[in-house]
């Protein structure tokens, strides 16, 4: 990794040269928000986990949620896709009230979105070919062919640069790799949202930044919209300033990626703050402050 005058570390990827900005979704999606909280309340044996929530995300944007823990990051992903049911309020997801759906009625949609589990969330007695391949085998509504599969899952693993460990297990992986499987798992049916959680957590630095390069450049090669959730100022930081140049192969500073990310704070289940990485430096509020970095370098 080289070092920008900036500070930022500079990765070169390999480019896949039928690697092309992605479609945007479609155009129901583009009027109604693809997902969207309305005063969403939860709770667990009567203590809130989250209280009266509401929040959208328009199509092609990107959300990085901070919070001490406990606050409530990780139940505000798994209500988005119906893992959790609210006690009040209600989630659109892709346009759909998914609040009263039945358990069977919400897997159309869920299935339209891709989640990187805390750690990776890989399945320890299937190899990493059979933790990636396992979203498109269990599809309800389509079943591929196996030959499609095979396809499907050497791009994503190719993706990740990890395509030479389809028969590796994932205790024969560093934790970088597994989380780099776990990516590779999430977006192999290239879905149009994705759901980070804690993406870098446990990771040092220099690994970190690398699973940030890969969200970066999936969110900008494929206009996937995504949610991530990190403790990392970092993490917000590269998302809100960079985006991923496909001829170089790096990131490059733009002001695309910083008019389409914004940044979301919950304390104690609530969500607290709402708004661009300006706005949160500029915060004089103690706990916002706490994921702020005063003096960012640019």
């Amino acid at each position: 990794m080289r070092s920008t005058p900036n500070g930022v570390g500079m990765v070169v990827l390999k480019v896949n040269p039928m690697e092309q900005p992605g479609s945007l979704p479609s155009t129901s999606s583009q009027v109604a928000p693809l997902l969207r909280f309305k005063n969403v309340t939860v709770s667990f044996n009567d203590r809130p986990a989250l209280i009266d929530v509401s929040f959208e995300l328009p199509a092609g944007e990107t959300r990085v949620v901070f919070g001490a823990a406990g606050s409530g990051k990780t139940v505000l992903l798994k209500t988005a896709i119906g893992l959790i049911r609210p006690d009040a309020g209600q989630v659109y997801l892709f346009g759909q009230n998914i609040t009263t759906l039945r358990e069977e009625d919400q897997y159309a949609w869920r299935q339209r979105v891709g989640v990187l589990f805390q750690e990776g969330g890989l399945f320890d007695s299937l190899t990493v070919e059979e933790n990636v391949a396992y979203p498109l085998l269990y599809q309800r509504e389509r079943k591929p062919a196996p030959s499609e599969v095979e396809a499907q899952v050497k791009e994503a693993l190719t993706f990740v640069d990890l395509a030479q460990t389809m028969e590796k297990y994932p205790a024969e992986l560093s934790g970088g790799m597994r989380r780099r499987v776990g990516i590779a798992r999430a977006a192999v049916s290239k879905p149009p949202l994705m759901l980070y959680d804690s993406p870098t957590a446990g990771l040092d630095p220099i690994t970190a930044y690398h699973i940030m390069v890969l969200l970066i450049r999936q969110r900008d090669t494929r206009n996937a919209t995504s949610i991530a959730v990190t403790y990392r100022h970092q993490d917000g930081h590269l998302m809100a300033n960079y985006i991923y140049d496909i001829p170089t192969g790096k990131l490059q500073r733009s002001d695309k990626a910083r008019k389409q990310t914004r940044f979301l704070i919950l304390k104690q289940g609530r969500l607290i703050f709402e708004g661009s990485e300006s706005e949160l430096q500029s915060s004089t509020d103690p706990y916002v402050a706490k994921f702020a970095r005063k003096k960012t370098r640019s």
